[in-house]
């Protein structure tokens, strides 16, 4: 049965939902539909906003100095403002033109991290790039169907990432400099387990992961142990972030892309934002620091 303490917050109905990230400065919380072509933010007062995006964007990052940093269809690019200029940085897949961005996160040294793929998901050449504050990238690991959730430990010294395609959790070894080695498989799921999607950590360095295709949230422990498993309502969650003033609430971005109106009749939110009281806290986000 679904968790009783979930609820719905924004019944959006997007098509991807994706990204969600709590704004402190702002105290509001923001997510994308990247297939819908839209950036939402809902208020503490409840209130939903939404602008229309140019192209399809996988993630966004708020910027020290104001603005987002974002991964998107046309690579890495700057936005002033919700519904304002996109400028470009750089594009890593430029010679690709059927990959796109998907996740990205910063990190505790605010640098944005983010994961392409091919948007058809037939080619396994995703990629993982760093983007440092002075706009230069590095790709750090390659060979993935479908990249989600970069996610850092609390002490910075971690980074995990999924392959959802492949349904595995890896865990590299993430130096202060941003090099990345001794990537290992954290965790690995079968047939009905549900793909591992987009993720985040809280305060106690354990991983909450959404997974598609398998109605539910997961909680791991560092060491890849399953902790908890959380109901919802919809097939197909697709992230989690820590928001509100305490950062004791979790919210889950969700998808309706691809099911049919009976699946959509048995789920007919599919596709919003939902909202769990998860019992433990989440982490301050660094913004990027470009």
């Amino acid at each position: 049965m679904d968790d009783p303490s979930v609820t719905c917050v924004a019944d959006c109905r997007a098509l991807l939902g994706e990204g969600p990230l709590w704004v402190e400065a702002e105290q509001a919380f923001y997510w994308l539909d990247i297939k819908g072509r839209k950036l939402f933010r809902l208020s503490r007062e409840g209130q939903v906003e939404s602008w229309d995006t140019p192209f399809m964007v996988g993630s966004i990052v708020p910027r020290v100095g104001g603005g987002f940093v974002a991964g998107t269809k046309h690579g890495f690019q700057l936005l002033d403002r919700p519904g304002g200029t996109w400028q470009a940085i750089g594009n890593p897949e430029a010679a690709r033109p059927g990959y796109r961005f998907n996740d990205g996160k910063s990190d505790r040294h605010g640098r944005f991290w983010a994961g392409s793929m091919d948007d058809a998901e037939q080619d396994a050449d995703g990629r993982l790039y760093r983007l440092d504050p002075d706009f230069t990238w590095t790709e750090l690991d390659r060979g993935y169907s479908v990249t989600n959730g970069p996610a850092f430990s609390p002490d910075g010294s971690r980074l995990y990432h999924n392959d959802s395609g492949r349904q595995i959790v890896y865990v590299f070894d993430l130096a202060a400099d941003g090099t990345l080695s001794n990537r290992r498989v954290l965790a690995c799921f079968g047939e009905g387990q549900g793909y591992p999607d987009g993720m985040t950590v809280d305060a106690e360095g354990c991983l909450w992961i959404a997974f598609w295709d398998g109605w539910c949230l997961r909680r791991l422990s560092p060491a890849g142990e399953l902790l908890r498993e959380v109901r919802l309502p919809v097939q197909r969650p697709t992230s989690c972030a820590f928001g509100g003033a305490g950062l004791d609430r979790l919210y889950i971005t969700s998808a309706r892309i691809g099911l049919d109106a009976a699946a959509l009749g048995q789920q007919p939110q599919a596709g919003g934002l939902f909202r769990l009281d998860p019992g433990v806290t989440g982490l301050p986000e660094r913004p990027f620091a470009g």
